[in-house]
């Protein structure tokens, strides 16, 4: 730009334009003074003298001045006369060629080119020169076949058709020396345009200085064209001085020149620049394109500029222009910043309506808009939109449906998003990871969301500030302490902790009991001068009242009060005004209800109150509080609150008697080692008798706190609501206190009848206490009375009863209910349908099941799962199999019971094939089996004597993580066993013994039984050997069996011994004592013989006189 710096762009000269139509009237405008800025560089616009250059012809001015408007003048002419040409048009003369012209024509061989041949020959002769080194030619060497052969206007076609910047410098030099060469504004802009091709931005420079200099002025095209290359190589400070000057002198520029501009400036994010060129480009009522509109608007939303912008985009569309795509989405996401949700879906459904297709960053906008506002609705639909309109999905769409899908509770959802963005290699943003994790948080799951945010960590991405703070939620949710405050701390170096991380915080302190440390937290964050909130504030009331600590609360209370950042907080107001007993409101106030702010506030004042154990105080301050509007609500709810946190079991493993566990559980954590496990293993079985023995250990404290308050709101002449005595019912008979409970039900019995929640409560006193008589005699006084106890109490008395063995008065208590017309709901139907099944009834349960259709009552999955039992154990299995299918049919979502009973009741029946089926068919649902399941169906296969299959489930079932149990290697021992597969059974039962389970009597047994029927006694022996080696002592059975074998196959000796061996052992057995006597008989031990008879004349036990010793081996 140095080579410009002259007075073409500091002058406030003029330039004098010609227009289209000149007028002989018109005056040329008087020049003004010019101020000269460079002493060096003379002023292009002028000679040396200062003086103007004239024209050789006084008549007409440069040679140049109108040679454009010539020209498109005659092409407008020529297009127009084609386009009307008639039978009776002429062409003009000067269209025509002469004879001479048309030999000349076909000599040049120019029939249907563009150039002649001289003209290309000398195109490629200047082209051949960009392969040579510079200074290597001469030009005038080169062209000297070309002189006086070439017109002006084909040397201009030849610089023209150059593309190296040096052969145009080098011909644009020859061709000032040729005779027919004149100055012209023509040639010097087609040097100029090339220059600014390549970047050669000082030569362009320097022709333009040249042009000056030889008279010729230049128009808007020279102009534009020396702008175009300022733009296009980002000198945009000399672009826009360049431009000031051409503004100044007049010269109206193109739109094309224009778009250009505003185009160069957005690339480097000059918004504001593009904005005033703008305004200047409207100013000089250039006509904008849809190009220039797309470029501004885009600026004006940059700039932040949204009024401009969308008054731009309104007269964009009035002028006929259809928006782009990226105008749109530049638009909607501005609406979505400014929550103009209106504006934005207008926006999308103009897109629409033109059959535009969003891209994905306006899919983008338009889902984080739907997220913010909560339809989510539109949100899943607009993403259901994208995938017609085959729209690739990116990182940020994903994440934004991975958050929707958590709001919705869709977990599994989101989770299947979150692998799929895995697994399109698109994973790679922190806040994918992060959104996730919320997902996981929400769900409660936090032990996945900290798998999350290791996986985050383990791919190397950076923790910001915000990703810190959810992970501290995680090792929160998870109770993970030591984590935590890792946690805390990398948070507090990035900054002062926010008030919800130390909330968390605190209410881990407070949840793990550890007081101290709270309080520690609390003077820290005070001493840190930490912000507080609303939730931040509770937190830390709770523990100061929970402490006792009142002064430090009022302390607190007045500093935020006098600091005026919670002037309008009811919870503060509230809570400073009780702490002061200042409740003297007017009547009419009286009335309105509390907030819930202030009724916290009222609960933990009289927290405070009650824990200090000031009676006096404390009374006052409740005559204060019921006053109020909800005082007596309220203190109800404050009794629930200390019920509710006395009930919280005290961690045993802080109590004294349990050190020695504490000090086995720290031996863990360094090493665990089988000595230290058996240690603790042996503890916890003493500690839990210890506990299941005792009452369960409550807080005193806060009993006794629920307990002075009833005592004194009685005292006051005010009545519990049912919800508060329902508690205190409960309260009283989780610790076996029944008398204390009828007190209370009696107070209310006594004054008003007694609500549904008071009657299920007591019900569940009885429960509690084991007393069934008691529980049905209060049951048949409240419906004496005509009291309705509801389906709930109703439900729970006939448990109560079904578990105590009481059938009859379960089934009478059904029966009034269905005589009173007691609306019952499902639960109570599902539980009337079991007592009777499991009382037998089974007529009376499918009956109970009918009216519970007839009434309208929709069944649930455990209906059928019960009704399937119930058909099942009456052996009614097309009943069964009709109600599964029935379930099916009405789109109840079928449960792994269900499945598993229906299967049981197939193998019961013999068909081991329709359960395998089913089996396969609940896996193909989605269902995992569990250890039941599979037990169930290694049965069925056993009974079936299929032990391939019963062997191939059960490798499935440890392939899919389900650990076998001893229920399970029983199955396995009898499917081998029914399959002759003797090895293989004993093989099941070591295996179990290696993974730590231990045989049973049941396992040994089924061996036994197998070897004696077999013959094979002697296997037998060992097996029965191998059983009391394994510390199990065998029962009747286990001798029955070997007796048997010893008889069926005539081993008189062996039985005899075994006998004798047992004899001081087995109790007395009608089998057992006749199988001697027949061995003794063979044996000729007559005398012994007699001996067992009399035993068992005396035990009064009959002697079997039809055993056959030896019977098994003569058909063998």
């Amino acid at each position: 730009m140095e080579a410009l710096k002259s007075s073409f762009l500091y002058t406030t000269t003029p330039l004098h334009t010609l227009s289209s139509k000149p007028s002989k009237t018109q005056k040329p405008s008087k020049p003004k003074p010019t101020t000269f800025h460079c002493s060096v560089t003379p002023d292009p616009w002028s000679l040396s003298d200062g003086n103007k250059p004239k024209s050789k012809n006084p008549k007409n001015r440069l040679s140049d001045d109108n040679a454009r408007r010539i020209i498109k003048s005659k092409a407008q002419y020529l297009s127009a006369l084609r386009r009307n040409q008639g039978s009776r048009a002429q062409t003009p003369k000067w269209i025509k060629r002469t004879p001479e012209q048309m030999v000349r024509y076909l000599e040049d061989d120019r029939n249907g080119h563009l150039y002649g041949k001289h003209v290309v020959a000398a195109i490629q002769k200047v082209r051949s020169l960009s392969g040579r080194p510079e200074g290597s030619y001469d030009m005038r060497e080169v062209m000297g076949s070309f002189v006086t052969k070439l017109t002006f206007r084909e040397m201009c076609t030849v610089l023209k058709e150059q593309k190296g910047w040096r052969q145009v410098r080098d011909f644009f030099d020859w061709m000032k020396l040729q005779l027919c060469y004149r100055p012209s504004v023509i040639v010097y802009t087609i040097v100029l345009r090339i220059y600014g091709q390549v970047g050669k931005i000082k030569l362009a420079e320097q022709t333009f200085l040249e042009m000056l200099e030889a008279g010729c002025e230049p128009d808007e095209v020279a102009c534009g064209t020396m702008l175009c290359a300022y733009a296009r190589w980002g000198r945009h400070k000399a672009m826009l001085s360049f431009y000031a000057a051409v503004q100044e002198r007049g010269i109206t520029l193109s739109v094309a020149v224009f778009n250009f501009m505003l185009s160069s400036l957005q690339k480097k994010s000059l918004h504001r620049n593009v904005v005033e060129l703008w305004v200047q480009m409207v100013d000089s009522r250039v006509v904008a394109n849809r190009f220039s509109f797309t470029v501004v608007i885009s600026s004006f939303v940059k700039e932040g500029l949204a009024e401009e912008a969308f008054k731009t985009f309104r007269e964009m569309k009035a002028m006929g222009f259809v928006p782009e795509e990226v105008t749109y989405s530049l638009l909607i996401t501005l609406s979505s910043k400014m929550r103009n949700r209106d504006e934005a879906l207008k926006l999308y459904g103009d897109m629409s309506s033109l059959k535009i297709v969003p891209s994905s960053f306006t899919c983008a906008s338009l889902l984080a808009l739907h997220y913010k506002s909560g339809d989510y609705s539109k949100a899943l639909s607009l993403f259901s939109e994208m995938e017609r309109n085959k729209i690739s999905a990116d990182e940020v769409i994903y994440g934004l449906l991975i958050r929707i899908y958590g709001k919705l509770g869709l977990y599994e959802d989101a989770i299947k998003t979150f692998e799929e963005i895995e697994r399109l290699g698109l994973l790679s943003n922190e806040k994918t990871y992060i959104a996730m994790a919320q997902v996981h948080l929400n769900s409660g799951n936090f032990q996945k969301a900290l798998n999350t945010m290791e996986k985050m960590r383990s791919k190397d991405i950076w923790f910001s500030r915000f990703a810190l703070i959810v992970l501290l939620k995680c090792h929160v949710m998870k109770e993970d302490l030591a984590s935590a405050e890792v946690t805390f701390q990398a948070l507090s170096k990035t900054g002062l902790p926010d008030y919800g991380s130390c909330n968390d915080i605190l209410n881990l302190y407070m949840r793990l009991g550890l007081t101290d440390k709270a309080k520690e937290f609390v003077i820290q964050l005070r001493k840190d001068q930490i912000e507080f909130d609303e939730e931040l504030l509770k937190t830390v009331m709770k523990l100061y009242c929970k402490e006792n600590m009142l002064e430090d609360a009022d302390q607190l209370i007045e500093e935020l009060a006098a600091s005026g950042s919670f002037k309008d907080s009811k919870f503060v107001k509230t809570f400073s005004m009780a702490m002061h007993g200042d409740f003297r409101r007017p009547a009419e106030d009286a009335i309105e209800p509390m907030g819930h702010q202030s009724v916290m506030a009222l609960r933990l004042v009289l927290s405070l109150y009650l824990a200090d154990g000031n009676g006096v105080k404390m009374e006052e301050n409740v005559k204060l509080l019921l006053k109020t509007a909800s005082g007596v609500s309220v203190a109800s709810q404050l009794i629930s609150k200390f019920i509710r946190e006395g009930k919280k079991p005290t961690l045993w493993l802080n109590m004294p008697h349990n050190n020695h566990v504490a000090t086995c559980f720290n031996s863990l954590d360094h090493a665990l080692n089988k000595n230290s496990f058996v240690m603790l293993w042996s503890c916890l079985k003493n500690q839990l008798y210890i506990l299941n023995q005792e009452s369960t250990i409550y807080s005193k404290c806060d009993i006794s706190k629920a307990e002075d308050l009833c005592g004194l709101l009685t005292k006051l002449g005010f009545k519990l609501d049912d919800a508060t005595n329902a508690s205190m019912i409960t309260f009283y008979a989780m610790q076996h206190k029944l008398k204390q409970a009828k007190e209370v039900f009696a107070t209310v019995a006594d004054s008003c009848v007694p609500g549904k929640p008071l009657c299920s409560s007591m019900i569940d006193a009885y429960t509690r206490c084991g007393k069934p008589e008691e529980a049905y005699l209060f049951y048949k006084e409240q419906t004496n009375r005509g009291h309705d106890l509801g389906a709930v109490a109703i439900s729970m008395l006939v448990n109560f009863l079904t578990n105590c063995g009481k059938y009859r008065d379960a089934e009478k208590v059904i029966v009034d209910s269905f005589h009173e017309s007691v609306e019952l709901d499902t639960v109570a139907y599902n539980t009337f349908i079991k007592a009777m099944l499991e009382a037998g009834k089974l007529h009376f349960a499918a009956s109970i099941y009918d009216r519970m259709l007839s009434m309208g009552v929709v069944p649930s999955i455990q209906t059928y799962s019960t009704m399937i039992s119930v058909h099942g154990r009456g052996r009614n299995l097309e009943k069964a199999v009709e109600m599964f299918n029935m379930a099916k049919s009405m789109g109840v979502a079928l449960d792994e019971k269900a499945y598993t009973n229906m299967i049981c009741y197939y193998g019961k029946a013999g068909k081991s094939h329709e359960a395998s089926i089913l089996f396969s068919k609940m896996q193909e649902e989605g269902i995992t089996p569990g250890q039941v399941s599979y037990n169930i169906m290694i049965n069925i296969y056993a009974a079936a004597g299929l032990h391939h299959e019963a062997e191939e489930l059960f490798h499935a079932m440890r392939r899919n993580g389900c650990s076998p149990d001893d229920s399970t290697y029983l199955a396995l021992v009898r499917a081998y066993v029914e399959g002759l597969r003797y090895s293989e059974a004993e093989e099941a039962i070591t295996s179990m013994q290696k993974v730590g389970i231990s045989p049973s009597r049941a396992h040994f047994s089924i061996l036994l039984t197998a070897f004696a029927k077999a013959g094979l006694c002697g296997e037998a022996e060992r097996v029965f050997r191998e059983l009391i080696s394994s510390g199990l002592s065998p029962d009747l059975g286990c001798y029955r069996t070997m007796l048997r074998g010893y008889v069926d196959y005539g081993h008189v000796e062996q039985g005899i011994s075994f006998f004798e061996t047992i004899s001081g052992s087995a109790e007395p057995d009608r089998f057992i004592m006749s199988a001697a006597v027949h061995l003794y008989q063979l044996g000729g031990m007559e005398l012994r013989a007699e001996g067992v008879l009399n035993s068992m004349s005396r035990l009064g036990i009959p002697f079997l006189e039809n055993l056959e010793v030896g019977s098994k081996a003569r058909i063998s």
